[in-house]
C-alpha cells in the first residue's frame, strides 16, 4: 500500500465513505446505547461489575460453559496476548504470510511473546497440513525455534474461509505435535454467517484453544475478547494481561458493548448485512468487463484487479486501498453500514471513468 499517506490526507480533506476497511465504520446505535445506558453512577473498576459479568455469561451460553473469557482495547492485543499465554520465548508461531498477525501488527505478537513467526506462502490466506509438516525438522533441536502454536485467521485477510473439516484438520494435527491453534476472529461473525453455523460449532467444536473474538470491524466502538477453550491454558492470565496493559478500569463500556453485540444475535445482523452488500458488489462488478475478481467472496471482502487508469480517479470520490500495486488488485470492504445505493454508484463511476 505505497499510497496510503497520500490516501489519508485525501481522507482527511473529505467526508468520505468508501471500501477501504470495516474499521472506517461508525458504531451501531445499539451499541452507542448500550454504552450510554451503564453510563450513571458507580461501576466496580477492572471488570468487577455486574455488566462485565453479564457479557462474559453470554460469551458462555454461545461458546461454552468451559470457556475463560478477558476482553482487551484491541484486536492486536487480543492476538498478542492470546499467543503469550500459550507460549515461552524459544517457541515458534506458525501463521500465513498474509496473516495480520505477520503484516499488520508492527512487530508486537514477536516483541511481546518473544516468539517468532514461521510464515507460510499461500494464495488464499489458508493453512494446509502439507505447508506446515516441514517445521517438524526443527522440534526438539536445541538450535532451532520450537514449533508451539498454529494461527489461522477466520475469515482470512483474503476473505476466503476455512471450513469446520479444515479447522478439525490443523487443530487435530497441532494436538498429535503438542502445539495448539490460535485463531484471529477479527471478522468471526462474518465467518458465521457465510458459513450458516454457530461460532461454536468451528471454532471450539473444532479444537480450537484460543479465540481473538471481534466486534470492532462489525459494529461495535471499540474492545475484542479473548476466548480460551478452558481454565488450563490461561492459567496466570490476569496477570499477562495487565502487564500487558489491557486490562481496562472502566470496563463496563466494553462489556456494554458485547453484551449488546450478542443479544438478539445483532452480531449475525450487522455480519449478514455486510456479507450481503459484498455479494452485491461482486454481482455489480461482474458486469465490467475489465475487472476481474481474484479470490472468492467469502464474507465481507471483494478483491478485484482493476485498470491502472482509473484507480486514482476512483480513489477521489471512494476510498479503498490498493492491495496488490503490482497488479493493480483492490481490496473493497464492505460495512455494517454499507448501503446498496453506495454500491451502485462506485460501479457506475467505474463504468464512466472506463468510457
Amino acid at each position: 500500500m505505497k499510497n496510503f499517506s497520500y490516501l489519508c490526507k485525501l481522507f482527511r480533506k473529505k467526508i468520505m465513505k468508501g471500501f477501504a476497511s470495516d474499521n472506517y465504520s461508525g458504531v451501531h446505535p445499539q451499541i452507542l446505547k448500550a454504552i450510554s445506558d451503564v453510563n450513571v453512577d458507580h461501576a466496580t473498576a477492572y471488570g468487577g461489575d455486574v455488566y462485565t459479568e453479564k457479557a462474559i455469561q453470554q460469551f458462555k451460553q454461545l461458546l461454552g460453559n468451559s470457556v475463560e473469557v478477558y476482553f482487551t482495547f484491541n484486536g492486536t492485543a487480543a492476538n498478542v496476548l492470546g499467543l503469550k499465554a500459550l507460549t515461552q520465548p524459544h517457541h515458534a508461531v506458525i501463521c500465513a504470510e498474509t496473516a495480520h498477525i505477520h503484516v499488520d501488527e508492527c512487530g508486537a505478537p514477536e516483541r511481546f511473546t518473544g516468539c517468532k513467526l514461521l510464515t507460510v506462502p499461500t494464495k488464499d490466506g489458508k493453512l494446509r497440513i502439507a505447508d506446515i509438516e516441514k517445521f517438524q525438522s526443527l522440534v526438539d533441536f536445541e538450535h532451532h525455534v520450537q514449533p508451539k502454536v498454529i494461527s489461522i485467521s477466520q475469515t482470512t485477510e483474503l476473505g476466503t474461509l476455512y471450513t469446520p473439516d479444515e479447522i478439525k484438520v490443523l487443530a487435530d494435527y497441532a494436538h498429535s505435535k503438542n502445539m495448539y491453534l490460535q485463531m484471529d476472529g477479527a471478522r468471526i461473525a462474518n465467518a458465521a454467517v457465510a458459513l450458516s453455523l454457530s461460532i461454536k460449532e468451528f471454532t471450539f467444536d473444532c479444537g480450537v484453544d484460543v479465540l481473538s473474538f471481534g466486534g470492532t470491524k462489525n459494529g461495535m466502538m471499540y474492545g475484542e475478547a479473548i476466548v480460551f477453550a478452558d481454565v488450563s491454558l490461561c492459567e496466570n492470565f490476569k496477570y499477562i494481561r495487565k502487564q500487558g496493559m489491557q486490562l481496562s478500569s472502566k470496563m463496563r463500556y466494553i462489556s456494554a458493548q458485547f453484551s449488546a453485540y450478542l443479544t438478539d444475535d445483532l452480531y449475525l445482523k450487522t455480519a449478514r448485512h455486510s456479507n450481503a452488500m459484498a455479494q452485491l458488489l461482486v454481482e455489480k462488478l461482474n458486469t465490467v468487463s475489465e475487472i476481474e475478481i481474484t479470490q472468492k467472496s467469502s464474507a465481507n471482502a471483494v478483491f478485484a484487479k482493476l485498470p491502472k487508469a482509473i484507480i486514482q480517479p476512483l480513489q477521489e470520490t471512494y476510498f479503498f486501498y490498493e492491495w496488490n500495486e503490482d497488479i493493480h488488485e483492490a481490496r473493497l470492504m464492505c460495512s455494517w453500514d454499507t448501503t446498496e445505493k453506495e454500491i451502485e454508484d462506485f460501479v457506475l463511476l467505474i463504468k464512466k471513468l472506463l468510457k
